[in-house]
Parts: structure tokens; C-alpha cells; sequence
């Protein structure tokens, strides 16, 4: 396992452990990157216009296509040790 496979399986424990809640722009980026960071670009269909939430996360996922798994994985490190303050 590489040290950003590493990091990464570390950011998704630490991300767990913070004491305030993060904005909802900073979910949605949190989300997005993992998601691109563990699937790759997204795939299925987009929600529906009454399914906010879900289309809200759709839509910043599909925002980080052609983003490489690894890059996406260091920014989502990154945005969790951001937020933990480090």
C-alpha cells in the first residue's frame, strides 16, 4: 500500500474525530473527493430535481471528472488535516 493509499485510509478515521461540523460546501467537497478518490469519475444516473441531496453530491462528484484517483486522494487529505487544523 502506498503512503497516499496510507493517508488517505488515515484522513477517512481523522475526518471522523472533528469537533465542529464542517460547512456544507466543505461536505459536498469532502464527499466529492472521496468519492472520485476511491470510484473515479462518476457513474449512474443523476438524481432527480426532488432528491436535493443526493443531486447536490451527484453534481460535486461529476464536477471532478478526468481528476486522477491520487490527486483527488491528496486533496481530500489535505481538506481533512485543513479542517482538523493541522
Amino acid at each position: 500500500m502506498s503512503d497516499l493509499d496510507q493517508s488517505f485510509q488515515q484522513a477517512q478515521i481523522d475526518v471522523k474525530t472533528l469537533t465542529s461540523k464542517p460547512s456544507n460546501d466543505e461536505l459536498l467537497d469532502l464527499y466529492s473527493l472521496y468519492k472520485q478518490g476511491s470510484n473515479g469519475d462518476a457513474t449512474g444516473k443523476r438524481p432527480g430535481r426532488l432528491d436535493m441531496v443526493n443531486r447536490a453530491k451527484f453534481d460535486a462528484w461529476a464536477k471532478l471528472e478526468g481528476t486522477s484517483q491520487d490527486s483527488a486522494k491528496q486533496s481530500y487529505v489535505d481538506l481533512v488535516a485543513r479542517l482538523l487544523g493541522k
